[in-house]
């Protein structure tokens, strides 16, 4: 059976949601020969984190993580997605920039790739417009993929149906230090354990060392600073992979540098001989 007959003949499957994971299953189903109708609600309503209505916007960090099959379960996931021809991978790898052993990429030019592929493929719709509820039934095979930044009436919609009163997690947000505000006097390139990722040189992370009297004035800077107040939409429990930094360290003083500020890999180009105490990786 050719394309244009499968066409009239499949009902189309409805995906809500033109995120990371709408677009993947968008993509799934028209390259199993399934026509799809992407329904998306950025372009006619916008949301709280999204800053444009390209499909697949990052909001949080640009990485996707490890890219290293050997090495954890992130890994493992990322081959599996390119043998099954994931759409997202794809894009990634096309738009990948340098990040150690992470898969990291140009934010602007992966959405844009996975919106110019899901609009050209011919068994792809993309709908503008805003599910304020449930799917109707005549819709038939649906997914729903909104994620954390469902519109609220689908999020009451789905709440009423499931009972759950927790639909989402909190992220945090990630940082921007400008370059020219980096002592390369006393900062270095290096990435963790020299490690040569995806399209990298082993040396794409700047590290800014800390000894032990800094680290300590840190945290307490740190707890006893100002911190950004939850908005209305952002009421929802904390996602221990990504904890806010302040969070952290609460939870104990040397939370941080046995984690995200760990010294471990890292070898001072200044100083080689004196490990530092704790770095913060840019």
């Amino acid at each position: 059976m050719d394309t244009e007959m499968q066409d009239k003949t499949i009902s189309p499957i409805h995906v809500v949601g033109g995120g990371l994971a709408g677009s993947e299953a968008a993509w799934q189903i028209a390259q199993s020969g399934v026509p799809v109708i992407l329904h998306e609600m950025r372009g006619v309503r916008g949301t709280d984190a999204h800053k444009g209505d390209t499909l697949a916007e990052l909001v949080c960090s640009n990485s996707f993580r490890s890219d290293d099959a050997t090495a954890n379960a992130v890994g493992v996931i990322h081959a599996e997605m390119r043998l099954a021809g994931s759409l997202i991978m794809a894009c990634a790898d096309k738009h990948q920039v340098p990040a150690g052993g992470a898969l990291a990429v140009d934010r602007d030019g992966f959405s844009e790739a996975v919106t110019k592929a899901l609009e050209s493929h011919p068994l792809v719709t993309i709908v503008r417009e805003e599910v304020n509820g449930l799917p109707p039934k005549e819709w038939g095979n649906t997914i729903i993929a909104t994620g954390p930044l469902t519109s609220p009436d689908l999020a009451a919609a789905i709440q009423a149906e499931t009972g759950e009163d927790a639909l989402a997690f909190f992220d945090a947000i990630a940082p921007i230090v400008h370059r020219d505000s980096i002592n390369m006097d006393i900062c270095w390139y290096q990435s963790r354990y020299d490690k040569v990722g995806p399209g990298g040189t082993g040396k794409d992370y700047i590290n800014c060392p800390l000894d032990e009297q800094q680290y300590n004035a840190f945290i307490d800077a740190l707890i006893a600073g100002d911190t950004v107040g939850f908005k209305e939409w952002e009421g929802t429990p904390y996602f221990d992979g990504c904890l806010p930094i302040e969070i952290m360290a609460e939870r104990g003083r040397q939370t941080l540098r046995h984690g995200p500020m760990k010294p471990m890999g890292l070898t001072n180009a200044h100083n080689p001989t004196v490990k530092a105490y704790a770095v913060v990786q840019l």
